[in-house]
């Protein structure tokens, strides 16, 4: 019993000593771990106020950019309702505009730039073949529209403009002509004076002067009894007989 005892004692301190070796190894490793995470700790807590500086300025950045966006919207909308004013006083301005050209002289031809006017006396039609000769276009606008200053146009082009009337002049004609025959067609309108024979004056080049309207050759007035039996209001000795 007492060799057995002995035997034991040595087993069991073999053990103790083995269980010490691991726990003082658990213990390093421990004490490892700690030393590491004290080496490695002051490194991320250096890190970690940079890492929210960037942080915190990139938040900055965003809500700068986001108030610049909502400026540039504004901007954009109140641009947008300038842009659509300014496009309806040009509509507009564009629709009250016409150019108006100065009616020729009788002298005038009608084709043919160059063409020579026959001399007059002084104080005569001068004055108007000055004007047809210095004729410029004007632009027809509203009262609240600015003038644009190349409204007028040069003496040259003036010129050249002769055969654009003759075309302008033949091209109202032919529209006048189709208004007249569609006015013709309604009921109730008096047709348009026209020759009725070659001897009318109604087609004269003076048919300002002479009135266009021809009295019928025959009036045909109802036969009335006056007095009983008889036509005649003088004859009254038949319709007072008693």
């Amino acid at each position: 019993m007492a060799v057995d005892e002995h035997d034991e004692l040595p087993q069991a301190t073999q053990r103790e000593a083995e269980l010490q070796r691991q726990i003082d190894d658990l213990q390093g490793q421990v004490t490892g771990l700690h030393r590491t995470r004290e080496e490695t700790n002051p490194e991320l807590s250096s890190e970690f106020p940079i890492l929210k500086e960037k942080l915190n300025e990139h938040s900055k950045q965003l809500e700068q950019s986001a108030e610049k966006l909502s400026q540039l919207k504004s901007e954009n909308l109140t641009l947008r309702d300038e842009n659509q004013a300014l496009n309806a006083a040009s509509n507009k301005k564009r629709q009250f505009r016409t150019q108006v050209c100065p009616m020729p002289t009788l002298e005038t031809p009608n084709s043919g730039t160059g063409a020579i006017l026959p001399t007059t006396a002084p104080g005569g039609d001068a004055f108007t073949r000055e004007k047809a000769k210095d004729a410029q276009t004007y632009d027809v606008e509203d009262s609240d529209s600015e003038p644009e200053p190349d409204k007028e146009a040069s003496d040259g082009a003036a010129r050249k403009e002769s055969p654009m009337i003759a075309q302008l002049h033949q091209m109202f004609s032919d529209r006048l002509d189709a208004m007249l025959s569609m006015v013709e067609r309604l009921p109730g309108v008096a047709p348009h004076i026209r020759k009725s024979n070659p001897d009318s004056y109604a087609d004269t080049p003076f048919t300002d002067e002479i009135t266009l309207i021809e009295m019928p050759k025959k009036f045909s007035f109802p036969s009335i009894k006056v007095y009983g039996s008889t036509t005649d209001p003088d004859n009254t000795d038949k319709g007072c007989s008693p």
